[in-house]
C-alpha cells in the first residue's frame, strides 16, 4: 500500500490540532453555499422536524455581496424554530442554534467561539467556505460536519479535506437538484464525500449520524477481534488486490467504526455480512483507508532542511544529467509537484539546468488521475505563496481552479504502484515518503526501509515524515537531520538488506563469517621435512599428522602399527587406525601436544601388533611448516621407538618391566591407572571439543546455507532490478503513449478546425519554408503536399499585383508586428491577407502564420450598400422636396414617417407627428371607413385614390386626395402603409363611391 492517510498520531503534523476535551460537546455543522444556495437552504431547514432538539449547531457560510445587507437570517427564520443569529465577533456557539456569516467578512471557529476577520483577498478570489471549514476541523476534530450546497467554483474542497483528515463527516447536495453544480461537483471529485443527497433528505441523515456517534455502541470495542479483522482483510484483498493486514490496528479500527456509523450498523459481524452483500461498501472502506491528506509545501520547516541537502543531490552532476526522484504515496500529487517546484527554484538559483524526472506513485487510481490532470481548487492559494502561484500556476476564472504550468508538469511521471509488492525504481537521487510508515506495523516497515535503500544510489537522500524513522537500519543510512528525518544512503555490503526483505519478508541476516582453512599450505616437501625431524630425534618409525590426527605422511616402518577398522572405508586418521593400547596413549599425547605446542613423551607402552607384543616409547613433537617458529604449528610428528633399541642404549631394563616384584607391579598398575584417568580426562576434553566443533560446523553449515540464500536472493534482486527497470520503462511508455494520444487528438482537432473554417492558412519557419497549410490556401497559392519544406516565395501565387510576400514576412518576423494586406486573385476574388508571428506556449517565436480571409462578398455587399444609399439619398430628396404630404404608418395607425410637406399642410412637426396616431387627424365619422381601407390594403388588394376629410393641428377641416401604397419586407410580407396626400379645393370634393373600395 502506498497511500498517505490521516491519523490522530499525526494530526499535529498535518496541521490539524486536536485539543481533546476543549472542543464543544456537540457536533457543529458548517454549511457552505454560493449561487443558487438560497432555495437549498430553504429546503434543508424546512425538512428539520419542528420542535425537536437535534443536538447540534449550524453555521452558514455563503458568498455574499460586500455592498448589501444580508437578509438570509430573516429567510431562514421562517423555516425553523431554532434561534437564528447573524454572527458577531467572539460569539459562543450554542446547541440547536443557527449562525450566519455577515457580509464582507471571513469567519473562523476557535475554542467554540466564532471570530470575524477582515478579508485580505479581493472579493472575486475569496474562499470563505474553505477558511471556515479548516478552522472547524481544527477546533472540533471528529465532531466537525461539512455540507456543500449549490454554487459555482470550487470553494470548500480544501475545507472538506481538512474535515476528513480529522475523521469528520461530509455531505454534498445532489448535483441534479443544484441550480449551479460547480461546488458540489468539485467536492464529489475528491472522493471524500460520505453522502450525496437532496437538501430535504439531509436533516434526517444528519440526525441518524449524530445519534450514532453519540451512542457509540459497545460492539465497537470488539473490533480488536483478530478473526473479524482477518475476514475484512480477506474481503478487501479479494476485491481490491491490496492487503491491509499489516497496518496498525488502531487506524483500521477507527475506519471500520466510522463506516459502521455511516451505515447504521452496531456489530462487527453485521458489518462483515453487509460487506459481503454490498461490494460497493468494500470499495468505500478501501477509499476510506486511502484518504489522502496532503497539501502543497506541507511542513515548511522540513522543506527548509531539504534545501540544505540539495547541493549534495546536485553535486557531481553535469549539465544535461538527470535528477531521479521517487515520491512514494503521492496521493493527488500536491507534494510531488511541491518537490518539482522546489527543485526548479533551486536550479534557477544556481543558474544551471538539469533534467529532472520525478516518479510519483500511489495505489489509488482516482488520486493518480487527479494528479495527472494537475488541476487544483482555488483553496490551494492558502498553502502557496503568491509568488509561486504567479510563476507556476494558471488561474481559470470560470472554474475558480488553478492548473499547474507545463514546465513543472513535464518533470513528473505518475503511475499506480504498490511499494510493498511491486518492484521499486532504482539509481535514485531522492526518495520522498512522508507519513506513510506511521500506519505500518514494524514488520512491514522492515520490508519497506531496505527497499528504499536498494532504490537509492550511494549518497542518495531519504526524506521521511517527522513522525517516522529508519528504525534498526542505522547501518544503511547516515542521519543528516534528525528532527526533519532526512537520511543519506550508505554503501552497504550486506546484499540481503537491500532486497531480501522486500522479496520474502525475511528478517535481517547476519554477514557471513570467513572460514579458516584447516591445513596451511606447506612450503617444504613433506618427505624432506620428516627426514630432517627424524634425524634430530633419531627415530626409526614416524607418522606426520595434523592436529586432528589425520595422517599426512608415513615414514619407515610406521605402517606396521596401523590397521584398518572393519566396516569403514577411506579411513585416514591415526586415532582410528591404531590398537586400543596405543590409541589411548596416542590420544592423550596428541591432545597435550596440540594444547601445549611442546614435545610430549608418554613413556613405555606395551602394544600388540599382528598377534605379537612389542614395547614402544611414544614421542609427539610439533612441526613448523615455515621458518617462523613463533607461529602455531599445524602438524605433529609421532615417533614410535621400540624397547629393544632403547635397551641397547641403556635407557631401560626389560627385567625391570617383567619383574614380578609387588612394588614394581603396584608402580606399573598405578601408572596404568593414571594413564586411564588421563585418557578419560582427555576423552572428555575431546568430546567437549567435538561437541564445540559440531556446533561450530552446524553454524558454518547454517552460514553456508545463508550464503546460498543470499546468493539466491541476489539473483532474485537482479531479477527484480530488471523488473524495476522494465516497470520504469513501462511507466514512461504509458505516459508517452498518453501524450501521443493527446497530441494526435489535438492535431486532428486542429486540422479539422482549420479545414472546417475554410480560412486559408500557411505556417512558415524562420527561413520562410512551408511547414504546413490548409486546403483553402491552395486556391490562393498553388500548393501541393510535396511543397512542404520549400520556401514560400518559390511557389507560384494566384494573387494579382502583389509580389511582396517574402519582404512582408521578413518585416513581421523582424518587428513582431502583425500586418494586413488586401489582395485580389486571378479568379476575381478578394482576400484579407494577415501575417503574424507564430508563438509557442512558452512565448518563443518559431516562424510566421499567413491567413487568407475571403472578403469578396463583403466588398460586393459594400458596393450594393453604396448604390442603395445613393438611391435612398435620391428618394430622400424627392420626399423632402415633394409638395404632397407623404406619411408612413403601421397597421395600427401609428405614424412612422412625416415629410416637410405634411407639416405645411397639417401643422404638426415631424417630431410631434411621430408620437401620434393617424386617427387623431380623422373625423370620428370617417374613422371606420379609414380602418376598412387599411385592412383592405393589408390584404394586398389594390386601393384606388380617394378623397377624405382631415383635421389640421389648428382644428381646421380640410379635404385631401389620398393615394395609398403597401410596403413589404424581404419575406414579401406587408409591414406598413405609405400615403400621399394632396390638399384640394372644397369645390372639387366628392364623396367616395362604393366601388372605389
Amino acid at each position: 500500500m502506498t497511500k498517505k492517510r490521516a491519523d490522530k498520531s499525526d494530526k499535529k503534523l498535518l496541521g490539524y490540532t486536536v485539543k481533546g476535551e476543549e472542543h464543544l460537546p456537540f457536533p457543529v455543522v458548517g454549511i457552505g453555499a454560493s449561487a443558487g444556495g438560497l432555495s437549498a437552504f430553504e429546503s434543508f431547514f424546512s425538512a428539520i422536524p419542528t420542535g425537536s432538539n437535534i443536538n447540534m449547531a449550524f453555521v452558514l457560510v455563503q458568498h455574499l455581496s460586500p455592498d448589501h445587507k444580508s437578509i438570509l437570517g430573516e429567510i431562514i427564520q421562517r423555516y425553523t424554530t431554532m434561534k437564528v443569529y447573524e454572527v458577531t465577533d467572539g460569539v459562543s456557539v450554542e446547541i440547536n442554534s443557527v449562525y450566519i456569516i455577515p457580509p464582507s467578512h471571513d469567519m473562523a471557529l476557535l475554542n467554540g467561539k466564532l471570530q470575524l476577520l477582515e478579508p485580505t483577498a479581493a472579493h472575486g478570489f475569496r474562499l470563505p467556505i474553505d477558511f471556515f471549514f479548516r478552522s472547524l476541523a481544527q477546533d472540533q476534530a471528529e465532531r466537525a460536519i461539512g455540507i456543500i450546497l449549490s454554487g459555482t467554483g470550487s470553494d470548500g474542497v480544501q475545507g472538506i479535506r481538512a474535515i476528513k483528515a480529522v475523521e469528520g463527516m461530509v455531505m454534498v447536495q445532489n448535483r441534479g437538484s443544484c441550480e449551479y453544480d460547480g461546488m458540489p461537483r468539485s467536492a464529489i471529485e475528491t472522493g471524500l464525500v460520505d453522502y450525496e443527497l437532496l437538501p430535504s433528505e439531509m436533516p434526517a441523515k444528519l440526525i441518524e449520524y449524530v445519534r450514532s456517534i453519540t451512542k457509540k455502541s459497545k460492539s465497537f470495542t470488539t473490533l480488536t477481534d483478530e478473526n473479524a479483522l482477518r475476514k475484512i482483510f480477506i474481503l478487501l484483498r479479494n476485491q481490491t488486490g491490496h492487503d491491509f493486514s499489516q497496518y496498525k490496528p488502531s487506524t483500521i479500527n477507527r475506519r471500520i467504526e466510522r463506516r459502521m456509523v455511516l451505515n447504521q450498523l452496531e456489530t462487527i459481524d453485521s458489518y462483515i455480512k453487509y460487506m459481503q452483500q454490498t461490494p460497493s461498501e468494500i470499495e468505500a472502506l478501501f477509499y476510506e483507508l486511502l484518504i489522502g491528506v496532503t497539501n502543497f509545501f506541507r511542513d515548511k520547516d522540513a522543506f527548509k532542511s531539504l534545501e540544505l541537502v540539495l547541493p549534495k543531490i546536485f553535486s557531481g552532476k553535469k549539465i544535461g544529467d538527470t535528477i531521479r526522484i521517487w515520491s512514494v504515496g503521492c496521493s493527488t500529487g500536491e507534494e510531488a509537484y511541491s518537490i518539482a517546484i522546489f527543485l526548479y527554484e533551486y536550479m534557477q538559483k544556481i543558474k544551471q539546468n538539469f533534467s529532472v524526472q520525478i516518479f510519483a506513485t500511489d495505489i489509488d487510481p482516482h488520486a493518480i488521475a487527479v494528479a495527472r490532470a494537475g488541476i487544483y481548487p482555488g483553496g490551494i492559494a492558502a498553502d502557496i505563496s503568491a509568488r509561486r502561484i504567479a510563476h507556476f500556476f494558471t488561474f481559470d476564472s470560470d472554474s475558480q481552479r488553478y492548473r499547474i504550468n507545463k514546465n513543472i508538469r513535464d518533470m513528473l511521471i505518475f503511475s499506480e504502484q504498490n511499494v510493498i509488492k511491486d518492484p521499486p525504481f532504482s539509481k535514485l537521487d531522492l526518495v520522498v515518503c512522508r507519513n506513510l510508515l506511521i500506519y505500518m506495523n514494524a514488520d512491514l516497515q522492515k520490508r519497506v526501509i531496505p527497499t528504499f535503500h536498494y532504490a537509492l544510489k550511494e549518497g542518495g537522500i531519504l526524506f521521511l515524515g517527522s513522525s517516522e524513522t529508519i528504525g534498526e537500519y542505522g547501518n544503511l543510512f547516515t542521519t543528516i537531520d534528525h528532527k526533519t528525518k532526512i537520511y543519506e544512503s550508505k554503501n552497504s555490503t550486506q546484499g540481503v538488506y537491500r532486497m531480501a526483505s522486500h522479496l520474502a519478508g525475511a528478517t535481517q541476516s547476519l554477514p557471513l563469517q570467513s572460514v579458516e582453512k584447516i591445513v596451511t599450505p606447506i612450503k617444504i616437501p613433506l618427505k624432506e621435512l620428516t627426514e630432517q625431524t627424524l634425524l634430530k630425534q633419531i627415530a626409526p618409525s614416524a607418522i606426520l599428522v595434523n592436529d586432528k590426527g589425520d595422517i599426512l605422511y608415513l615414514y619407515a616402518n610406521a605402517g606396521k602399527y596401523l590397521e584398518l577398522p572393519s566396516g569403514e572405508m577411506c579411513i585416514n586418521n591415526i586415532l582410528k587406525m591404531t590398537a586400543n593400547s596405543l590409541q589411548r596413549a596416542l590420544t592423550i599425547s596428541l591432545h597435550k601436544a596440540t594444547e601445549t605446542n611442546e614435545t610430549v613423551r608418554s613413556g613405555v607402552i606395551k602394544v600388540k601388533t599382528k598377534g605379537k607384543y612389542s614395547t614402544l616409547n611414544l614421542v609427539i613433537t610439533p612441526v613448523h611448516a615455515s621458518s617462523d617458529s613463533l607461529s602455531k604449528p599445524t602438524m605433529y610428528l609421532i615417533i614410535l621407538e621400540e624397547l629393544p633399541l632403547l635397551k641397547e642404549k641403556g635407557l631401560v631394563s626389560l627385567d625391570a618391566l617383567e619383574s614380578p616384584d609387588a612394588n614394581t607391579q603396584i608402580l606399573r598398575l598405578t601408572r596404568e591407572l593414571e594413564a586411564q584417568e588421563e585418557y578419560l580426562k582427555t576423552s572428555n576434553e575431546k568430546l567437549n571439543i567435538s561437541n564445540e566443533e559440531l556446533r561450530s560446523s552446524n553454524e558454518e553449515i547454517q552460514s553456508m546455507n545463508e550464503e546460498l540464500q543470499s546468493s539466491n536472493e541476489e539473483l532474485e534482486t537482479s531479477k527484480e532490478e530488471l523488473q524495476s527497470v522494465n516497470e520504469e520503462l513501462s511507466t514512461v511508455n504509458a505516459e508517452l503513449q498518453m501524450k501521443v494520444v493527446d497530441l494526435s487528438r489535438s492535431n486532428n482537432d486542429m486540422n479539422n478546425l482549420l479545414a472546417g473554417t475554410g480560412i486559408g492558412t500557411i505556417f512558415v519557419d524562420h527561413n520562410l519554408c512551408i511547414l504546413r497549410f490548409t486546403p483553402a490556401a491552395s486556391r490562393i497559392i498553388n500548393l501541393i503536399s510535396s511543397d512542404i519544406g520549400r520556401p514560400v516565395n518559390h511557389i507560384v501565387s494566384n494573387m494579382m499585383g502583389y509580389d511582396m510576400l517574402r519582404e512582408d514576412l521578413k518585416e513581421v518576423l523582424g518587428n513582431l508586428i502583425p500586418k494586413e494586406i488586401e489582395v485580389k486573385t486571378i479568379d476575381g476574388k478578394y482576400y484579407i491577407m494577415r501575417i503574424q508571428p507564430y508563438r509557442t506556449l512558452d512565448n518563443v517565436i518559431e516562424g510566421a502564420v499567413i491567413t487568407f480571409l475571403e472578403i469578396t462578398k463583403i466588398l460586393q455587399m459594400r458596393e450594393e450598400l453604396r448604390l442603395l444609399n445613393r438611391e435612398l439619398s435620391h428618394m430622400a430628396v424627392l420626399v423632402r422636396d415633394s409638395n404632397d404630404a407623404i406619411i408612413m404608418q403601421d397597421f395600427d395607425g401609428n405614424i412612422l414617417a412625416w415629410n416637410p410637406a405634411a407639416t405645411a399642410i397639417y401643422g404638426w412637426s415631424e417630431e410631434e407627428a411621430r408620437g401620434m396616431n393617424i386617427e387623431q387627424m380623422i373625423l370620428d365619422a370617417d374613422k371606420k371607413e379609414a380602418r376598412q381601407a387599411v385592412e383592405y390594403l393589408s390584404k394586398s388588394k389594390v386601393l384606388k385614390s380617394y378623397t377624405a376629410s382631415r383635421i389640421t393641428k389648428s382644428g381646421e377641416k380640410i379635404e385631401v386626395s389620398i393615394t395609398a401604397s403597401l410596403l413589404v419586407n424581404e419575406e414579401k410580407k406587408p409591414y406598413a402603409v405609405v400615403t400621399t396626400q394632396r390638399k384640394i379645393n372644397p369645390r372639387m370634393t366628392e364623396k367616395m363611391e362604393p366601388d372605389n373600395v
